[in-house]
């Protein structure tokens, strides 16, 4: 990997309503599949329209558009509709979809972070220019979390005084582009009272390790995020691992997709460690670890 070469991403693009051209990355696709017959669940969420069959098991099926504030799809929608199966933190939801375009690929370099004046609860985790069109990629995470709001409860993780004083030697910068992956990681540090910075992209994350750095205080554990719009993960800890004047931190790189190619590539690239993301207890034991490994 050198500082020149492109962080080359395949995206699905898809139309929920209308022409406007929505985009997830493939790495967290299982399969995409015209609209299967379903089975109905009893008292289930509103955007949730039954369960279909994948591979032997039964896969909850969203109507992504109802998800996400645009009207659900009409019968007559539904007879031509896509099911894209994904797998995102270690579990697999289906999303159905009114067309399925094409899959193209962009640079992460070219995704630029949404606007703030969205706010907090956009669905939108970037935004790329695909030939003419403007695409938006989708914040699965935090669609999820409306869908699902008991997902956001997380178990309290069992630390004890020593290793709760451990960690708060430690200067701890996260860098997440999904507000409730930021949310959970957060909270996470919140309930023991730990210090830490928080960040949504990675440029944002390299410049304030950078002024840390100068200013003799520099970041001792980065918790970032892999799949991200400007500097992703992995060119992130290039950039670091690479940068002979910054004071390095133990890294540890985290992705919501179940996929053993992208955590092996992290640590190819310089990551410490690379996980699977969203479990706490994981993800709080090997930051212990870091701290542990950076006092010896």
């Amino acid at each position: 990997m050198s500082k020149q070469s492109k962080q080359l991403q395949k995206l699905l693009l898809f139309q929920l309503a209308g022409h406007r051209l929505f985009g997830l990355g493939t790495l967290k696709i299982r399969e995409i599949m015209p609209l299967p017959r379903l089975t109905k669940l009893p008292s289930s969420q509103g955007a949730v329209i039954g369960t279909a069959s994948f591979r032997g098991a039964a896969v909850p099926v969203i109507d992504m558009a109802a998800a996400i504030g645009y009207p659900p799809l009409t019968a007559e929608e539904r007879a031509s509709a896509y099911v894209i199966i994904t797998d995102v933190n270690r579990t697999e939801i289906g999303f159905m979809v009114r067309k399925v375009q094409r899959i193209v690929e962009t640079d992460w370099k070219d995704v630029s972070p949404p606007p703030t004046a969205l706010g907090k609860n956009a669905f939108i985790t970037g935004l790329v220019t695909i030939d003419t069109d403007l695409i938006q990629l989708l914040d699965l995470e935090l669609l999820l979390a409306k869908v699902y709001p008991e997902s956001l409860s997380s178990k309290d993780v069992l630390l004890n005084d020593m290793e709760v004083e451990t960690l708060r030697g430690f200067s701890i910068l996260m860098v997440d582009d999904s507000v409730v992956a930021r949310r959970q990681l957060s909270v996470l540090l919140d309930s023991k009272n730990i210090d830490y910075q928080v960040t949504h992209n990675g440029n944002d994350a390299l410049a304030r390790m950078i002024s840390a750095n100068e200013q003799g205080n520099p970041v001792d554990i980065l918790v970032s995020d892999i799949e991200m719009p400007g500097l992703d993960g992995y060119e992130l800890t290039f950039q670091i691992r690479n940068n002979k004047s910054l004071h390095q931190p133990w890294i540890i790189l985290h992705s919501s997709l179940s996929s053993e190619m992208s955590l092996s590539y992290a640590e190819q690239v310089g990551a410490d460690r690379a996980l699977t993301k969203f479990d706490a207890h994981e993800l709080l034991h090997t930051m212990l670890d870091a701290a542990v490994r950076k006092e010896e």
